[in-house]
């Protein structure tokens, strides 16, 4: 169903979408580039990845307030991060290369933060030496990332923490991510 500018949202969208939360009324308009333009959002999901259904477009994303089954790196889970967010992107590249499409997301993610964000190779991103930030790769017909960024002290009281906007967050690492992934793909395609 489409929700207020358009993107597609997840049933949910309406129940008690206070002044914090990311639905797409306060997203779609602050987007700068061509990630995000289909967006799926709830405010409680197992994972953001169940949030985009077959034959999202490129750069669709879906995020949730609330994650309750998130997985991480090693069958690892990681659930209620400040900002917790799926992109789909077409085409899938080769798996051989996949270690290069976490580190562009990972680089994505640290410029976003800013200073003090360091990367962990090959899918984490550190903030003050702990872990603030971490990418997941998953594929089938496309790849999906799944992110999940620490945002707030109270939230993540001993855990590395990004303190910054939500929604600024999230528009910087989208629009961060699109350019990086075009220009990653495209050496990536090119080469022998």
């Amino acid at each position: 169903f489409d929700g207020p500018g358009g993107g597609a949202v997840a049933p949910g969208y309406l129940k008690g979408l206070g002044a914090d939360q990311l639905g797409p009324a306060v997203v779609l308009p602050a987007l700068r580039g061509s990630f995000g333009r289909e967006y799926h959002y709830a405010e409680e999901t197992e994972t953001t990845q169940r949030l985009l259904p077959p034959g999202s477009a490129h750069g669709a994303v879906a995020l949730a307030e609330r994650q309750t089954g998130g997985r991480g790196r090693l069958g690892r889970t990681w659930e209620n991060s400040g900002l917790m967010f799926s992109v789909a992107l077409y085409p899938p590249p080769p798996i051989a290369v996949w270690p290069g499409l976490t580190l562009v997301a990972a680089e994505a993610v640290a410029a976003a933060i800013g200073d003090g964000a360091a990367i962990k190779h090959p899918n984490d991103v550190l903030v003050g030496g702990r872990k603030a930030a971490g990418i997941l790769a998953e594929a089938s017909e496309r790849v999906v990332l799944g992110i999940g960024i620490n945002v707030g002290r109270a939230s993540f009281p001993g855990a590395g923490h990004v303190e910054r906007d939500r929604l600024e967050l999230l528009v910087d690492v989208l629009e961060r991510l699109e350019l990086g992934y075009d220009a990653w793909l495209a050496r990536t395609l090119r080469a022998p």
